[in-house]
């Protein structure tokens, strides 16, 4: 049993936006509990906890629990980052891959949240940190299921947090465009690569696309006091791309 270090569950931790929040809270005094649908990658940071868990499932979400109860302690906070992203209207979308995503994307955080956040009131409280993203405001080309499961994520963010303040804060963190493996997927099999990734970064008032620690630190922040009085919210980390035009569907 842990009595020292508040610990933390970052789900679908093996690489990119979840592998940095899970190493960002490392670093900063937590003990942290990663899991993902299977075993850690090669080289995966010996600092971090890892568990093959599919969160689309209630039973192996409860064997989680069991096993971080019985072990480790308490986890006092929870970043629901585990997602599936899939490129299709809802015409092309088959009822195995609505399962996939629908599975993951929101069974997935329903199952943790509904698990854990017993263990969380019972102990006092804790911080639940959806990730959401842009999509789930603004509809993407041909992303039609991964949008409208993202929109249910920031709808149940609020909602748990109307439910179950003061005790526990939910926020949702909103990627925009984050450099990560799918995202250099996305412009490798664009129509013309070098157009859309420099179309992309032009439409971003910052200059640039994001990177997994932008997120990270966004994270760290509503973890921690500091972020006290901030529940309920749905938080857009997009370098202001949401503040003008999308990005060109016909360059994809």
């Amino acid at each position: 049993m842990n009595q020292q270090k508040k610990i933390a569950l970052v789900t679908g931790a093996s690489r990119g936006i979840g592998k940095e929040i899970a190493v960002t809270l490392s670093q900063n005094g937590y003990l942290v509990i990663c899991c993902g649908r299977n075993q850690a990658v090669d080289n995966f940071p010996s600092e971090l906890i890892w568990r093959k868990v599919d969160v689309s499932s209630a039973s192996q979400v409860g064997e989680l629990s069991r096993y971080i109860e019985s072990y480790i302690g308490v986890v006092s906070l929870v970043v629901n980052n585990a997602g599936i992203q899939l490129e299709k209207t809802v015409v092309d979308t088959t009822d195995e891959e609505w399962d996939l995503v629908i599975g993951t994307n929101c069974k997935g955080v329903f199952n943790i949240c509904r698990e854990f956040i017993p263990h969380m009131e019972s102990a006092g409280g804790g911080s639940i940190i959806n990730i959401g993203s842009i999509s789930g405001k603004k509809a993407d080309p041909g992303l039609a299921i991964y949008d409208a499961s993202k929109g249910f994520v920031h709808s149940l963010t609020k909602a748990i947090a109307v439910d179950h303040g003061p005790d526990i804060r939910c926020n949702s963190i909103c990627p925009g465009w984050i450099r990560t493996e799918m995202t250099e997927t996305a412009f490798e099999t664009a129509k013309n690569p070098e157009i859309a990734e420099k179309d992309a970064i032009a439409r971003h008032p910052a200059g640039r696309l994001g990177k997994p620690r932008d997120i990270a630190n966004l994270a760290l922040w509503l973890a921690s006091d500091q972020a006290s009085f901030v529940t309920g919210q749905c938080i857009d980390v997009d370098g202001g791309l949401n503040s003008i035009s999308t990005i060109r569907p016909d360059l994809f």
